[in-house]
Order: structure tokens, then C-alpha cells, then sequence
């Protein structure tokens, strides 16, 4: 599916979140650079957004991590043509099977890819496993909006969303799925309790744009 979607994914994301998910990934970096991380592992990559924004930022070496190939060469021409080919690497992998020793990175980040993890707790115990002790993995998801816009945002989610991203990409399921995930997707509290029991000391994690998206900073 993503392979199918990669050519028109960044054009996708810009439309359908009126660019607010440049802010977003942004605010993740922000929060990650209190860290100073010197070595970023970029897990779900797609086009390597994320991946540059941390490398721009806070002056990291990435390895933006993917399964899908076509998402990864998109990224790969991106990154070239901002000339950062020598400090980010892009790998075919698989999240939830982290082909890195434990302990090996500062930082680790995922956006808007937990929610495709086969299995949730096994991807995040391999996170957990290859950042090292006291630092911490950034996760930037989508969550349910709650409230008085909560209704509106839905009808918009199901049924505005979907006939875009099908119009633009020429894919049927790629922007079905999209609503269906995120509403079946843990957030907020019932996330953090996911995060501490897969091993995690603490927890943090801020609300985006009205409940639209949280990060989470999980600490190792």
C-alpha cells in the first residue's frame, strides 16, 4: 500500500493537514533536542521527513529505517537534493526485528508509524531496546479529538479525508485505512500504560492542535 502511495505521500500530507504536520514534527525535534542527540534512529521513515528535520535541527546523524522501498527512494532523492546524503542513511527494515545491538542510539523517533506496527508491544520493546539508558523515544501519532470539535474532525476523518487522498493517490485503501487505524489506535493515558508496561521508567506526552496528534517522549 505504501509503495503505491509514495510518489503523491508528501503532496498528501501537506494537503490534508493544511501543513500542520510540518509544526508537529517540528515540535517532536524541539522536544528531542534537549537532549542532544548525536545519533538519531528514524524508525518509519517513509520519505525521511522526520529524518531531515532532526538532521537540519540538532545537527544528528540519522538512519531513517523503513519497510517499504518506494517510500525509502522518494527519501532518498529528497535527501540528496538537500545534499545530506553523508549524515542521513536510509535502511529497508523491519521496526518490530531492529537490526542494531542494544543500547546503540541517543535518540530514537517514529512518526506516524506506531500505529502500523504488526504487533505494538514487540515494536516498542525493539525501540526501547536499541536506545540507551536514560534517553528516550519520541513518538509522533495521530489521536481521537475529543470534545466539542471531536464530530466535526470525524466527519472530516471519514469521509472528507479519504475521497482526497483516493482522488490524489489513485489508491482505494491507503486513506480508508487511515481513519479506521487511528480510531482503533490507543492514546493519551491508555498509551502511556502501554509505554511504561513494555519497560519504560517514564512517561510524557503533550496533545497537538486540539487532541488532533500527541507526542510521546518515552525515557529508558
Amino acid at each position: 500500500m505504501f509503495d503505491n502511495i509514495a510518489p503523491k505521500y508528501d503532496l498528501l500530507n501537506r494537503v490534508l493537514s493544511l501543513k500542520i504536520d510540518i509544526l508537529w514534527r517540528n515540535k517532536l525535534v524541539k522536544w528531542m533536542g534537549e537532549d542532544s542527540p548525536k545519533l538519531v534512529l528514524d524508525v518509519a521513515t517513509g520519505t525521511g521527513d522526520l529524518a531531515i528535520t532532526v538532521q537540519k535541527k540538532l545537527n544528528s546523524k540519522v538512519i531513517g529505517l523503513d519497510l517499504s522501498q518506494k517510500m525509502l527512494n522518494v527519501g532518498i532523492t529528497k535527501i540528496a537534493d538537500e545534499k545530506l546524503s553523508s549524515e542521513i542513511e536510509m535502511v529497508k527494515g523491519d521496526a518490530e526485528n531492529l537490526a542494531y545491538e542494544d543500547n546503540k542510539f541517543d535518540a530514537v523517533c517514529v512518526a506516524f508509524g506506531v500505529r502500523n506496527f504488526e504487533n505494538l508491544e514487540k515494536g516498542l520493546e525493539e525501540l526501547r531496546r536499541v536506545v540507551k539508558d536514560n534517553r528516550s523515544v519520541f513518538i509522533l501519532e495521530f489521536s481521537k479529538v475529543e470534545g466539542f470539535f471531536g464530530p466535526f474532525y470525524q466527519f472530516y476523518f471519514k469521509n472528507i479525508l479519504p475521497q482526497i487522498g483516493r482522488l490524489v493517490s489513485k489508491d482505494t485503501r491507503a486513506y480508508t485505512y487511515l481513519p479506521d487505524s487511528v480510531n482503533a489506535f490507543p492514546f493519551g493515558e491508555k498509551m502511556k500504560s502501554i509505554l511504561l508496561e513494555t519497560g519504560f521508567k517514564s512517561v510524557e506526552y503533550k496533545k497537538l492542535t486540539l487532541g488532533v496528534a500527541t507526542i510521546y517522549k518515552a525515557t529508558k
